[in-house]
């Protein structure tokens, strides 16, 4: 009978481990809070930089130019016509706008967009003869003429050049983003950042090639009426620029990270290899992007089922004594 003061009910021992795992959650708040802002932030940069490499690979302002001009609308006339003309060189081909000053002039509605190619399988010289066959305006035909191959500016050549290697330049450098993204999602992270960086330095020698081919001849005069059309380096160019620096700048920090404060770096990507951690692939939370790292100490250790086990069966017995058998 002195025993029965001690005993705990099973209900109470319940309660107190429903307790004790509400509080470890309230605690645990904060840290995966912090977790997912690091994941979104990881997640939205590498898509950025992803989506900054495709983008500008199949842009068409790598080189603009825009003048506001009087000059002559067709071919042997005398009319002259008030408009803006916008040039875009992009890294497969010429896009040229003319837009009238107003928009209704001489009866009609002057609002041309053309586009001239010469990525592989294209052939300029063709499209420029179609144009000439379909009568677009003056301005239009005189800045694609001087993007032919036979014209004497050598604007197709340098152009053409520097579209070739540039776009070669940027895939490789698409190529190594993707790798960069496998390997942060293993536990390799000094391999990812090495690849982020070699994602930026492609990046920075396709801007080196586009900036040395397009140098390598004299810029040609473009004179339009009583206007001289002047280009230079567009949104494409600059931003590919700013990608490139960026990746080469997360790739020195994690390099830089990874050699004096490596659990900071593991931490940042929720990879906290510390002892007795078990790493959980999730693949509803993003599979790779998304690892969880779970403490073996925040899972109930196996020696304690037996125990509770046993102290429920001699709680059982107490409550519940067998009776000795009578002798007969």
């Amino acid at each position: 009978p002195s025993d029965l003061s001690f005993r705990t009910p099973s209900s109470s021992v319940e309660r107190g481990r429903v307790d004790l795992e509400g509080g470890h959650f309230f605690l645990n708040q904060p840290i995966l809070v912090t977790q997912r802002l690091f994941w979104l932030l990881r997640v939205v940069t590498s898509l950025f930089i992803g989506a900054v490499i495709l983008a500008v690979n199949f842009s068409s302002e790598w080189s603009v130019g825009q003048v506001s001009t009087n000059t002559s609308y067709k071919a042997f006339s005398s009319e002259w016509i008030s408009v803006d003309v916008g040039l875009q060189v992009g890294l497969g081909g010429v896009n040229i706008t003319l837009t009238g000053t107003p928009v209704q002039q001489l009866n009609e509605t002057i609002n041309y967009n053309e586009e001239f190619t010469w990525r592989l399988g294209e052939n300029y010289a063709e499209e420029y003869e179609k144009a000439l066959e379909k009568g677009l305006p003056d301005p239009v035909l005189y800045l694609a003429e001087k993007f032919t191959p036979n014209s004497p500016c050598g604007l197709h050549g340098q152009y053409r050049l520097a579209g070739h290697y540039t776009s070669a330049m940027l895939w490789v450098a698409f190529l190594c983003w993707l790798l960069a993204n496998v390997m942060l999602s293993m536990p390799v992270l000094a391999y990812g950042g090495h690849m982020l960086l070699a994602t930026g330095i492609f990046q920075l020698l396709g801007l080196l090639f586009f900036s040395m081919a397009t140098s390598l001849t004299p810029p040609c005069p473009l004179y339009l009426g009583t206007a001289v059309l002047h280009t230079h380096c567009g949104p494409a160019f600059w931003i590919t620029l700013a990608t490139g620096l960026l990746c080469v700048l997360l790739g020195l920090a994690m390099a830089v990270a990874h050699r004096m404060q490596p659990h900071r770096l593991k931490a940042f990507f929720n990879q906290s290899g510390g002892e007795g951690s078990v790493l959980e692939w999730n693949p509803e939370e993003g599979g790779f992007l998304s690892p969880r790292y779970q403490s073996t100490a925040e899972s109930p250790e196996p020696q304690d089922i037996p125990l509770l086990e046993a102290s429920s069966e001699t709680c059982c017995k107490e409550e519940h004594p067998r009776e000795p058998d009578c002798a007969p």
